[in-house]
């Protein structure tokens, strides 16, 4: 199979031919359709983050089906799927308790004694994230796909494994907004807008959309944020809080900067909630002053919004469906394989919205 591989941070993708081994008991082997450029591949590219080389990166995809183990019951060949990074096993204390993207059990890998899932002339190359999408297939867990309604186009469906998963989530399941209550969206690239049209179908009474890039807040007006505003602008945090009265009831922070998790906790209300989806790299910190801890005000982090995949991605296919989900808007350009190099420059730049790569 075609995929494009990371053998050192900084460095170009390589296209090459992989292989994938057959499937174990509990694993699914997935023809990839399309799979967005999420910006949280670029920093595992660009090294911010560490991960094991070489490795075939990728982890917002949507296939269908080909062949699955023996012990598989939740799909079947000929399924369409869209995957997630966080897997889970079902049993643990996480799982057990409701917290899904938590899990961490070895039981959703292969054994170390097993034959790796992806190989190249022979030797292992490490699965990304439980996935690795930048590829013509994935062999994957049973528990990292879920099968949608064939009447979801696949070239949308992949959006949902990461960005929309993360910014519905943080609206539906972190913050569980209620109709007519105020939120703040920090940064509008994919996470950002989908956290903006989950707060519209969930009524929010005040949705505002920050971003310094003009493009972006455009966007994001017209898919849900009744305001918009630019954060390098002079006295941009005290208009924020005058324009609510106090403060809005949540923040989401869509950017992974320390500077714009302090801007989340500053805008709040008393008593109100800040959610950091971004990925702050290591050796960064957020300072918050201490004070401001009296006025009841929570500060909490997010992985993938917290989703229960199996209930929230077929959930999310239906909001689609009915037009309630906005998803046409979110994708700047559709590219084949091996344009990743281009996209990933394009996410360097900071004025793309989503890239979507198509195998079919």
């Amino acid at each position: 199979m075609q995929a494009a591989l990371l053998t050192e941070p900084q460095k170009p993708l390589e296209m090459v031919d992989a292989k994938l081994a057959n499937p174990m008991p509990h694993e699914v082997l997935i023809r990839t359709v399309a799979c967005g450029v999420c910006r949280s591949d670029l920093h595992f590219a660009d090294g911010a983050f560490p991960h094991p080389l070489p490795t075939i990166p990728g982890h917002e995809a949507a296939g269908v089906v080909e062949k699955v183990g023996s012990e598989v019951t939740t799909v079947k060949p000929g399924d369409h799927v869209v995957s997630f990074f966080t897997v889970f096993c079902g049993s643990c204390d996480m799982c057990l308790s409701g917290h899904y993207t938590l899990c961490t059990s070895p039981a959703i890998r292969r054994a170390h004694d097993a034959p790796p899932r992806i190989t190249l002339d022979g030797e292992p190359v490490t699965q990304f994230l439980n996935l690795s999408g930048y590829a013509e297939q994935m062999l994957v867990h049973e528990n990292a796909c879920v099968s949608i309604d064939r009447d979801m186009p696949l070239e949308k469906a992949a959006l949902l494994g990461c960005a929309v998963l993360t910014g519905a989530g943080a609206v539906f399941r972190d913050c569980q907004l209620s109709p007519g209550e105020t939120v703040a969206v920090i940064g509008c690239g994919g996470i950002g807008l989908s956290a903006i049209n989950a707060a519209k179908i969930a009524g929010a009474g005040r949705i505002v959309a920050i971003d310094p890039v003009a493009s972006k807040r455009d966007l994001a007006l017209k898919i849900g944020a009744t305001h918009a505003v630019d954060p390098t602008a002079e006295d941009a945090v005290k208009g924020l809080i005058k324009s609510t009265d106090g403060g809005f009831d949540y923040a989401i922070e869509c950017v992974g900067q320390p500077a714009t998790a302090e801007m989340a906790w500053s805008i709040l209300k008393r008593g109100g909630t800040a959610t950091i989806l971004g990925m702050i790299a290591p050796g960064k910190s957020v300072s918050i002053p201490g004070p401001s801890f009296l006025t009841g005000k929570k500060l909490q982090g997010s992985l993938l919004g917290s989703c229960v995949a199996p209930i929230d991605l077929p959930r999310l296919v239906q909001f689609y469906l009915r037009g309630q989900l906005d998803l046409d808007l979110m994708v700047a350009e559709e590219i084949r394989l091996d344009g990743i190099n281009g996209a990933l420059d394009a996410l360097r730049q900071g004025d793309s919205v989503r890239s979507v790569i198509r195998f079919d």
